[in-house]
């Protein structure tokens, strides 16, 4: 492979792992904190065993989060520096913002929360806790705009003396439409993920404790039903706003990206009305969009992309043809350009990721749905689930809505070659911005040295998954800790000897109870 294929496998490999970490974040985060405001109002001692049991889980996750997320921004000067240099003007103010205002926004009111435990008035402390949990959705706003403008440039002019977009109207790069439906996308679908881990969790708990004898009526068995119902609604309703938002964010990329949105359907003709295909076969492989047989459903291609039964929706050669007219056939003959130098353009996307990717994303978000309405039936009226296989299905479930979105960011990204920033058809031709992937990559950066980095990277993010995975694993099999059941008085210090800040004289609290920096 060449640098650049060698640097997208890099960029991707490490975005993906970094996407895993950033829904949960976002999703268990306000649970947590709905969890502690619940405890503050009712003075339920299950309502604070689930603020600490699932807060571990979250803190776990945010740390490995931050320091993986870390890579992304080094990336962009160490094998993307043209790609920087280009979008620089733009990404500049808004990574600046994130990283002054959101990152630590949320850095600080969390450190707040982990050490406030019985130091600071209860409200403030549940205060910090909201104002981290905002500023985390703050911070994946700058994020996300930042990546619809790549998708939508918007707010920008070229500058004639070195071509590169300057940004004239900051507003209007963060009311971009594509980032707005692309943010309230991804938010609700990090409420399927922090869903989806309550359900599987908590089943997974109910189960074990019936199969020992437990009962019913102790406080630990209220945490897990509690968990389970919550994730369950919490994942149904999620359910229902991620194909809402997803509709609509479909709708924008037909009108901006048709070929991206063409290519995930297979759709070699233009075609009027436009039929859905639910299984496609034939060349899909090869990139070559002829001769594609698919069950479909007809019509509702037209439906999703124009609001009616009856539309054309371009299909992806005659999309090529218009784009090679429009952004030239063949790649300038520029040494920028690499072995890509005057060789012809392939504006369509690697049809097969496209395509299945899309199916991927749709799919495992009706898993995690169908896993969430079990979960409500088998825990109703105070009942405990009883099925081996529904209850590790569940738990195996969980994984749904993480590949759920780690498919969709990849079609995102993917769909959008060979462009890294995508014209926008919105304004004329003179005026659009755009920037091939292929001219992205730094021009010094050899195979030998992107091979390097991308092995290390990743030797790295596998021990760090390792590292999580085995956390996370440990705090779910031990469940609700003693020194989870009651609050920890204002002025107590959990720290010192005999007295573990839980309300009495050790309070059955010990070191391995509980992460020691965070309670």
């Amino acid at each position: 492979m060449d640098v650049l294929d060698i640097a997208r496998w890099q960029f991707g490999i490490t975005t993906v792992y970094h996407f895993l970490m950033v829904p949960l974040t976002l999703g268990l985060g306000v649970l947590v904190a709905v969890m502690h405001t619940l405890w503050l109002r009712t003075g339920s001692p299950e309502w604070l065993r689930m603020t600490r049991f699932w807060g571990r889980i979250f803190l776990v996750n945010f740390a490995l989060g931050v320091a993986t997320g870390l890579v992304q921004e080094f990336q962009f000067g160490l094998a993307w520096s043209e790609y920087s240099v280009f979008v620089g003007d733009v990404f500049g103010s808004l990574l600046a913002m994130e990283a002054l205002l959101a990152f630590f926004l949320e850095s600080t009111f969390l450190g707040l929360w982990i050490f406030g435990w019985g130091r600071i008035p209860k409200k403030l402390h549940l205060a910090s806790l909201w104002a981290a949990v905002i500023g985390s959705w703050i911070s994946a706003y700058f994020i996300i705009a930042a990546n619809s403008w790549m998708q939508h440039p918007v707010g920008v002019e070229v500058d004639d003396a070195t071509g590169r977009p300057l940004q004239v109207d900051f507003l209007a790069v963060l009311s971009n439409n594509t980032a707005i439906a692309a943010y309230t996308h991804a938010i609700v679908a990090s409420l399927m993920v922090a869903g989806a881990l309550l359900v599987g969790i908590g089943l997974w708990h109910l189960r074990r404790r019936r199969l020992a004898g437990r009962p019913t009526d102790d406080p630990d068995h209220r945490v897990w039903h509690r968990s389970v119902r919550l994730g369950g609604w919490v994942t149904l309703a999620a359910f229902v706003l991620v194909a809402a938002t997803g509709d609509w964010q479909g709708k924008l990329m037909y009108a901006q990206q048709p070929l991206k949105m063409s290519s995930a359907e297979a759709l070699c003709e233009t075609e009027a009305p436009a039929p859905f295909s639910l299984f496609a076969w034939a060349k899909l492989g090869s990139n070559e969009c002829d001769d594609v047989h698919s069950v479909t459903v007809p019509g509702l291609l037209s439906f999703f992309a124009h609001g009616d039964f009856s539309s054309a929706v371009p299909g992806v050669n005659e999309l090529q043809q218009r784009y090679a007219e429009t952004y030239g056939a063949t790649y300038p003959d520029d040494s920028s350009f690499g072995d890509l130098a005057g060789e012809p353009v392939d504006y369509a996307p690697v049809l097969a990721v496209t395509y299945w990717g899309f199916r991927l994303m749709i799919g495992m978000g009706v898993v995690s749905a169908a896993v969430a309405a079990y979960a409500l039936w088998s825990t109703r009226r105070g009942r405990s689930p009883t099925s081996r296989i529904g209850v590790h299905g569940a738990l195996a479930a969980v994984a749904a809505p993480f590949v759920a979105n780690a498919a969709g960011w990849v079609f995102t990204e993917m769909g959008r070659q060979p462009f890294v920033v995508v014209p926008n058809p919105d304004v004329p031709v003179e005026d659009q911005v755009w920037f091939f992937t292929a001219q992205a990559v730094s021009p010094g950066i050899t195979a030998a040295e992107v091979w390097i980095s991308l092995s290390v990277l990743t030797l790295l993010y596998g021990v760090l998954a390792v590292i999580e995975l085995g956390l996370i694993t440990h705090f779910v099999r031990r469940g609700v800790t003693t020194g989870d059941t009651t609050p920890t008085p204002v002025g107590a210090s959990p720290d010192r000897d005999g007295d573990d800040g839980q309300g009495g004289p050790d309070g059955g609290r010990r070191d391995d109870d509980v992460l020691s920096f965070a309670y």
